[in-house]
């Protein structure tokens, strides 16, 4: 590719930006400040749908980093307006397959030998086209390490002049990346700068098929005791830097609804093994596959095998060229998320967000604590079709309620957080096209039990730590009181009446919840002291109690007050 052609694909792109925010500055700028705030706010929608929309057939239309820029803007739920997330989000990373003959000369060249002397056969027609490279279907019998032979096989090629193009795209988002970062508002939202070399390391580790390689056999170790879960084999004999051949592992999409239910498959069942294998990936491994797209998830039946009396089948996972990892702080901080959401447990809730600096400056916690309460009330236990027929009043009142927070969103995700909520968008939309009953909470609650038995199992100081946040909410309850108290006697406290019985009712539940949770406490570390010092008899005096008193705690407590009728 010559310089001239590059040089107008970087000139196209920076054309399309430039209008963009010279758009932007007339409208939301100019505009409001000349006295059309009004006109600025009713059309604001509409206008940014129809960005989106045009920059989608911008990406189709140019391929390369554009579609995995638009792939990525949709994720980014947390600086980006839901119109132009929602335009972006059916953006699939499919374009228009290039000439065969040059797709070959890549291979060649890559591979350093002719087709016909690598492979049995080679189909010229692509089985997939995407905006980095291709796919082909091949025949090549080899063994892997376990003496198991295999035949089939699919070997992905680079595009020609990818790097080229890659090179190109980037240099033009970082000059639309230094324009971004002079608004202050989008300035204190996000580092647009670390966000564009954070997308630049991705897009770059994505075009080297040895690391693929590695990535998918690293992905199959983590699962090499899990038979639900399968991982294409890697033929490294024809494997390079731009050539990567695989088994063949195709089977039927997993967004293929009919043929799953035609092969005797339960989707219910896909969708809840399909979160529990990334609950594994992202709370145990610290490893994920981030692409979980419909072309790179297959649901394999299993031909002549039963499992609990229906088809067996596994799920199999391609294309490891994005991968994302976890470290042990942000693991940490989102094991603290999960175990909140589990548990309902709003103050939890707002330090996992501290903890994983996933809160703007200045953000108001006590407000955050009381929307997240609020919304656990709203939501849990709920399938998706479950909140999609709550009434307007209720989201009305919710939206009200907590107007200036939701207007100004306090959270931004830090780098390493960008390919995770992509990919739990992503997921979630799966799981409920797979099961529009597909209850999440569900799925989250034995999960966060399970993580907090393994934390409180392997360490006992646990109990003591959260015997002191207890204790801190004790003491803290006269201040708190007598601050009530005061407010109500200079009468600026204004009472809801129709929201008052709600509020009684959550408020004996907390307190409820906080006594069961001391005395449980209590009884169990005692239990512990005494059994540590030989007194084998009162220690399981103890343990009984406070097992008995986890049962009150956990069922009799979250009963609301009776009510009584004249």
């Amino acid at each position: 590719m010559n310089r001239s052609q590059l040089r107008r694909r970087y000139l196209r792109i920076m054309s399309f930006f430039s209008r963009v925010i010279l758009g932007f500055i007339f409208w939301e700028i100019i505009l409001a400040r000349i006295g059309f705030r009004g006109l600025t706010r009713r059309t604001r929608s509409e206008r940014y749908r129809r960005v989106a929309a045009q920059f989608r057939v911008l990406a189709i239309r140019m391929g390369g980093v554009m579609i995995k820029v638009g792939q990525f803007l949709s994720s980014r739920l947390d600086v980006l307006p839901p119109e132009i997330t929602a335009e972006l989000s059916g953006l699939q990373d499919e374009v228009p397959p290039e000439k065969f003959e040059d797709i070959r000369r890549e291979a060649e060249a890559g591979l350093g030998a002719p087709l016909a002397e690598k492979y049995i056969s080679f189909d010229e027609t692509p089985l997939a086209a995407a905006s980095l490279g291709q796919v082909h279907r091949a025949r090549l019998c080899v063994s892997d390490d376990t003496k198991k032979e295999f035949c089939d096989v699919v070997v992905k090629i680079q595009r020609p002049f990818i790097e080229q193009l890659i090179e190109v795209d980037l240099t033009a988002l970082r000059q639309v990346g230094t324009w971004l970062a002079k608004y202050p508002p989008i300035a204190r939202r996000a580092d647009v700068s670390g966000l564009v070399e954070e997308f630049s390391a991705t897009i770059r580790e994505e075009v080297d098929y040895l690391a693929e390689g590695k990535n998918a056999e690293i992905f199959a170790e983590f699962f090499k005791e899990v038979p639900r879960v399968h991982v294409p084999r890697v033929v490294w004999s024809h494997t390079t830097r731009r050539v990567l051949t695989l088994e063949d592992v195709f089977a039927i999409k997993i967004t293929d609804y009919a043929a799953i239910t035609a092969a005797g498959i339960d989707r219910a069942e896909v969708a809840n093994v399909l979160l529990d294998t990334y609950l594994k990936q992202i709370f145990v491994d610290g490893f994920f596959h981030a692409d979980p797209h419909p072309g790179n998830l297959f649901v394999t039946p299993l031909p002549g095998q039963i499992e609990n009396g229906k088809p067996a089948w596994r799920l199999t996972f391609v294309d490891f060229g994005m991968v994302g990892h976890v470290p042990d702080n942000l693991r940490n901080g989102l094991r603290e998320m999960l175990v909140a959401v589990g548990m309902q447990d709003a103050a939890r809730l707002i330090r996992s967000f501290q903890t994983i600096h996933a809160l703007l400056p200045g953000t108001d916690l006590q407000q955050l604590e009381q929307m997240s309460a609020s919304m656990f009330d709203m939501f849990w236990g709920k399938s998706m079709d479950d909140i999609r027929q709550l009434s307007p009043q209720e989201m009305i009142h919710f939206a009200d309620r907590f107007r200036d927070l939701m207007y100004n969103m306090p959270f931004q995700l830090p780098q390493n957080l960008l390919m995770l909520g992509r990919t739990v968008a992503i997921l979630s939309g799966m799981c409920v096209g797979l099961d529009k009953d597909f209850n999440l909470w569900n799925q989250l609650a034995p999960y966060a039990t399970k993580l907090v038995s393994q934390e409180v199992g392997s360490n006992w100081r646990v109990w003591l730590d959260e015997l002191g946040n207890v204790l801190k909410e004790l003491i803290a309850i006269p201040t708190k009181l007598g601050r009530v108290l005061s407010q109500v006697e200079r009468g600026d406290i204004t009472v809801q009446v129709p929201g008052v019985s709600r509020q009684m009712v959550s408020l004996e539940k907390a307190v409820n919840r906080l006594t069961g949770s001391v005395l449980f406490t209590a009884l169990l570390i005692g239990g512990m002291m005494l059994y540590g010092d030989g007194k084998d008899l009162i220690a399981y005096i103890l343990f009984a109690c406070s097992g008995l008193t986890l049962i009150w705690t956990l069922l009799f407590s979250r009963s609301g007050p009776r009510r009584f009728h004249p």
